[in-house]
């Protein structure tokens, strides 16, 4: 079941998430919200495809708040060709859904058995590619596979290649080198839960909106 914890900002708060729950509730217009019983929708706000509206989705997981202190406190040189990633976008990517309709997004997680996972970041930062720098996440295998399952028929193809747990902490544009690669972290966390997360550009970059949370470890039709 998904708890209702919305944030209709387009740039996030690094204080909005507090051991990866959502700390704040703003007030959402009535003609964005679909309540069915204590779950919320969110609706109409990018745009309308052919079969219902469409928005830019992904689930993720988010760092609780002691990790992302910590991830935060990582070396972030001003180099050239190195675009880091914000504090308050910092998260772990289960899925890519591309454009794709929250509503349906939501009637296949809502009476999925997501699984509870453990995560484990590092041992060191490392490269993804060329381009990407990330600490590696381990743990998060059986949670993204649920994850794809329940929603395989939404939005784009699910990625065919192995799930590859990382965190991206900066993406590198002409082979630019931002000397944080082989910097030792580690830290670990328990997930609770998978959050629908909306990308939306901003006048700095893309800001990120969560839609609703999916809690992990329960089994459907238990309370």
């Amino acid at each position: 079941p998904r708890t209702a914890r919305l944030h209709l900002h387009q740039q996030p708060c690094p204080h909005s998430r507090i051991g990866g729950d959502l700390a704040l509730e703003p007030k959402v217009p009535a003609a964005h919200r679909k309540t069915v019983g204590d779950q919320v929708s969110v609706i109409g706000l990018s745009g309308f495809g052919k079969d219902g509206p469409v928005a830019r989705l992904f689930l993720a997981v988010w760092p609780p708040a002691a990790v992302l202190e910590r991830l935060t406190a990582l070396p972030r040189p001003d180099q050239p060709g190195v675009r880091w990633v914000p504090p308050e976008n910092l998260h772990l990517t289960l899925r890519f859904l591309g454009d794709a309709d929250p509503d349906a997004v939501d009637a296949h997680l809502a009476g999925a058995h997501l699984p509870a996972a453990e995560v484990t970041l590092g041992p060191v930062v490392s490269r993804l590619g060329r381009n990407v720098v990330v600490v590696p996440a381990a743990g998060l295998d059986e949670l993204a596979h649920a994850v794809r399952e329940a929603t395989a028929s939404i939005g784009r193809p699910p990625d065919p290649r192995p799930f590859a747990g990382h965190l991206t902490l900066a993406r590198l544009k002409h082979r630019a080198a931002c000397g944080v690669a082989g910097t030792p972290f580690h830290a670990t966390f328990s997930v609770t839960g998978v959050a629908l997360v909306e990308s939306l550009p901003t006048g700095h970059g893309v800001g990120y909106t969560t839609l609703g949370r999916y809690v992990v470890g329960r089994v459907p039709g238990t309370p």
